[in-house]
């Protein structure tokens, strides 16, 4: 077998076990003001404890309605007490502008998280969402 054969084959052995690692589930809850915020399900803290925040991503399913990172150099751990309002509240952090929420269609957020002690927790996670009339 040629060595470039052998990587290759090598590197498609990797591949399951890095796809294998699960997605957790979000939690959307309403804030103060009606508007939805996000964070884990207490049952993923209990589970894998608090992961480190990176990214969050609210899209339609063709188009990303809004997204907030955090600079590589900060994070926060991200527990089930706490929500991230939808558009955020921090204008320090990247992030781009929030498109108008509508009622009747369904939305999916993701929440990326660092990789932390926890060799097991999840990286993403995810929930499907609605606005009310």
């Amino acid at each position: 077998m040629k060595p470039v054969t052998a990587l290759f084959l090598s590197c498609l052995l990797l591949l399951p076990a890095q796809a294998a690692r699960r997605v957790g589930e979000a939690q959307v809850r309403t804030d103060a003001n009606g508007q939805p915020c996000f964070t884990i399900s207490e049952r993923e803290e209990k589970r894998s404890g608090t992961p480190d925040f990176e990214a969050i991503t609210v899209s339609d399913g063709q188009h990303v309605l809004w997204r907030m990172t955090m600079p590589r150099e900060r994070t926060f751990a991200l527990n089930a007490g706490m929500c991230i309002p939808y558009g955020g509240r921090v204008p320090s952090l990247p992030q781009t502008p929030a498109a108008a929420l509508e009622a009747g269609k369904l939305y999916t957020v993701q929440v990326d998280t660092r990789p932390g002690g926890n060799g097991d927790a999840p990286l993403r996670y995810r929930a499907r969402f609605g606005i009310r009339r």
